[in-house]
């Protein structure tokens, strides 16, 4: 028996702009928002699906969960085919959007009974089922409570039980920490991770690169429609061998470009980005080249604000296959279809 829940060929989704603000511009072309991906989710792993509002995410996963049709290319979870046996598959996912899907005028344990009904259990068996869950997610001190006088953190904790009633294979999470201050974030990821070492596989989309790096047993990396890079944090990050050195330079009129290019052709400086209103250095030996680097810096009578050392991240990742931050890209595209 195959060691992956899911698996996917070629995905593909297009979609044709009939209005909103590209409307104009745009009218009856078509935007290929998932480009041929390939992916597969072994049983009880966290996989991180990391990238840009706008990046394809979100439409990949409603295809995975029935909600959107597929175009083209396969995508099996649990051993059944999602375009030829969708009825299937949704007794094997959970699914929790970034919305939610509870009623504010009902109580968490409504709620929840509600829906272990809705996925075919008598009323015995859901509410046996929603009391286990107030029980495993901790969600005592509030289940009998309206839902519309929840925090952020209670609401996406209910959510995340609502997408589990039914005892699914793979649970489905978009972008689940969005609008949550960072101690509910904290908070969910340790539900998460409950939730895998018990055996719950779970697919999240996250443009969150703390979340990815934090959660992610692995994970892909997605940029307008395509996947560009996957495997583990560690092993993505690997990529990006030696350390990074972010310098600040004083402007005083200074070009940042001209700034970079004192480091091109240096021996130990393998490259040489330009990053807002910093240029990233990436080298082999952070403390061997920090020196040399400051010394360079003097000859040339530039002066700096600020200087920082640290090791490779997603966003380096990212920067690498890409060319751009993930950060930056996260800020340009805000609002964007996902």
């Amino acid at each position: 028996m195959s060691e992956n829940i899911l698996e996917t060929r070629d995905l593909r989704k297009t979609f044709k702009v009939t209005g909103g603000r590209r409307a104009q511009t745009q009218a009856g072309k078509t935007v290929e928002a998932v480009k041929g991906i390939n992916l597969t989710v072994k049983k009880g792993e966290v996989f991180g699906f990391l990238g840009p509002n706008g990046a394809g995410k979100t439409t990949s996963l409603r295809m995975l969960c029935t909600l959107l049709p597929i175009d083209e290319g396969e995508a099996t979870i649990a051993g059944f085919d999602v375009r030829k046996q969708p009825g299937e598959v949704r007794k094997h996912v959970g699914y929790v959007s970034q919305l939610g899907g509870a009623d504010d005028e009902a109580t968490g344990r409504e709620d929840l009974v509600l829906q272990g009904r809705l996925c075919g259990m008598n009323e015995a068996n859901a509410k046996k089922r929603a009391a286990e869950l107030i029980k495993l997610l901790q969600l005592e001190e509030f289940a009998d409570r309206k839902v519309g006088k929840y925090s952020g953190g209670q609401k996406r904790r209910l959510d995340v039980a609502t997408g589990i009633i039914h005892k699914p294979d793979i649970l489905f999470l978009d972008e689940p920490s969005t609008g949550l201050d960072p101690q509910n974030r904290a908070n969910l990821w340790d539900q998460i991770r409950m939730l895998r070492d018990q055996g719950t596989t779970i697919f999240l989309t996250t443009h969150y690169l703390e979340e990815a790096d934090n959660l992610s047993d692995r994970l892909a990396i997605m940029d307008h429609g395509q996947i560009v890079a996957e495997g583990t944090p560690h092993e993505l990050k690997k990529q990006v061998a030696g350390d990074a050195i972010t310098i600040r330079p004083k402007r005083d009129g200074l070009v940042l470009e001209k700034v970079r290019e004192q480091f091109d052709g240096q021996p130990f400086v393998r490259e040489a980005r330009l990053e807002g209103e910093d240029v990233r250095l990436y080298v082999d030996d952070g403390a061997q080249a920090l020196p040399k680097i400051f010394a360079l810096l003097e000859a040339k009578n530039i002066s700096l604000e600020t200087v920082s050392l640290s090791q490779p991240s997603l966003d380096d990742v990212f920067l690498k296959q890409t060319g751009r931050s993930l950060r930056d890209a996260g800020n340009h595209q805000k609002g964007a279809d996902k």
